[in-house]
């Protein structure tokens, strides 16, 4: 009875080293919980292993920095640890690593102060002393844990998530990269002045405080977001009037070849019935040439080339050749949606590609593109092909590549010989990427290779 009577007096009395070592298994609790909670929120794809690997890395750095780095500059030092292990752990952007630790602590914080505020009203104990009682800041504790694990269950269950824009343009990233991490700076100092003058502040105005910190920090993420959807849905608008575009045109092909069409089939029959092969073989290719552009056409569709950013390129490349003459032939047979490899960077390789093409074939006599982007499953990679015809077979393709090499003979040089570098830089960012480069007497070739 006197060794349990001992327990209950340590516990129940003021006594720091047992709070300190009660803290250890808690430190590892908080840290499971704030996995749990991120990797639902964001929609973080994580396995158990990296979770687990995450929570005692994250609890034992904790844990050092409580006991051996003194306040307030270890609170800093797990504000900088948390969004490093998130990368290097989850392999995630650093957007997602910032917000891995500023949503769950963001919890955390309005948990503990409402929950402190209720209890230190109950028990009619100031704070000061309160968090010194080893069962009452314990308590405090679990229950915080409880109540963020059960707000973790029912995010789980409505799948509940926050969608990080992936597509925001760079300045829009930074601003909001450097928004969260002042934020979380501003509300970790917030919180460690709460709890040095814990003793002369009310609890209630603490956590108002706080509660209108987190609000202002909120509200201002908010507006960053809605700009930046109002920049998306603009570009998006500039996508549906390409596509209209485009579909204004295939509609008026087709309305033009229901019109003629019975000529067309006369016209055939004269052929056949006069035995005129080599004329009907003429006219038969000129009317799959037409035929080729009304499909060209329907295969420029959002729906089948579903990536906003590959379609934009295509649409706009596409139309440009139009008007300078140029056939350009479309087949596309691939899902865009989970191609290894960042849109923009997609883009610039595509858009150079594309312009080199179109310049190339413009000289030529015969002025054609063709573009494939198909799968490969056997080889286990994407493939972009785009072949042009082109008069100057004397490109020498072993050094396209250069810094400055070029084989246009215009007076702009300047511009010249830096396109194709740059896409070798980005390519070289990568190691699932390749580019095949070839040419024949009739096309010139460009491979790219996305390899899953």
């Amino acid at each position: 009875m006197e060794i349990l009577q001992t327990i209950w007096n340590a516990l129940t009395n003021e006594n720091e080293m047992l709070v300190n070592i009660l803290s250890i298994p808690l430190s590892f609790i908080e840290a499971f919980i704030t996995t749990l909670l991120f990797t639902t929120i964001l929609k973080i794809k994580s396995t158990k292993k990296q979770k687990a690997l995450y929570v005692v890395i994250f609890a034992i750095i904790g844990l050092i920095s409580q006991f051996i780095i003194p306040s307030p500059y270890n609170t800093f030092v797990n504000v900088l640890v948390c969004p490093i292990l998130v990368i290097i752990i989850f392999k995630t952007n650093i957007l997602k690593a910032i917000l891995a630790e500023i949503i769950p602590y963001i919890i955390f914080v309005a948990l503990g102060s409402i929950i402190l505020n209720i209890c230190v009203t109950i028990v009619k104990i100031p704070v000061i002393e309160f968090i010194k009682i080893p069962i009452a800041k314990t308590s405090c504790s679990l229950i915080m844990y409880f109540i963020a694990y059960i707000l973790y269950l029912i995010l789980n269950k409505q799948k509940i998530s926050i969608k990080i824009f992936e597509n925001f343009k760079k300045s829009n990233k930074f601003i909001l990269i450097m928004n969260v991490f002042i934020g979380i700076i501003a509300i970790a100092m917030q919180s460690y002045l709460a709890n040095l003058y814990s003793h002369f502040i009310p609890i209630s105005t603490t956590t108002i405080s706080i509660a209108i910190l987190v609000i202002y920090f909120a509200f201002s993420m908010y507006s960053l977001i809605r700009t930046s959807k109002l920049e998306i849905t603009t570009q998006n608008l500039e996508e549906e009037k390409l596509y209209n575009k485009t579909i204004t045109i295939l509609y008026d092909n087709i309305r033009g070849f229901k019109h003629n069409f019975n000529n067309i089939v006369q016209a055939l029959g004269g052929y056949i019935s006069t035995n005129n092969m080599e004329g009907l073989e003429n006219y038969y290719k000129d009317l799959l040439d037409d035929s080729q552009k009304t499909n060209n056409l329907a295969v420029l569709n959002p729906s089948l080339i579903n990536s906003p950013a590959v379609y934009s390129i295509l649409t706009s490349k596409y139309h440009e050749s139009d008007k300078l003459g140029i056939k350009m032939n479309l087949d596309i047979f691939l899902d865009m949606e989970n191609l290894n490899i960042k849109p923009y960077d997609l883009t610039i390789i595509l858009g150079i590609l594309l312009d080199n093409a179109i310049d190339a074939s413009k000289e030529s006599k015969e002025k054609e593109i063709n573009v494939t982007i198909r799968k490969d499953d056997k080889l286990n990679r994407n493939l972009f092909i785009i072949e042009n015809t082109y008069s100057n077979k004397d490109v020498d393709i072993d050094r396209i590549f250069e810094k400055g090499y070029t084989s246009k003979k215009d007076e702009n040089t300047q511009s010249h010989g830096l396109g194709l570098w740059n896409v070798r830089k980005i390519i070289k960012k990568y190691n699932n990427l390749n580019l095949y480069t070839n040419k024949d007497k009739k096309l010139f070739k460009q491979q790219l290779e996305l390899y899953y």
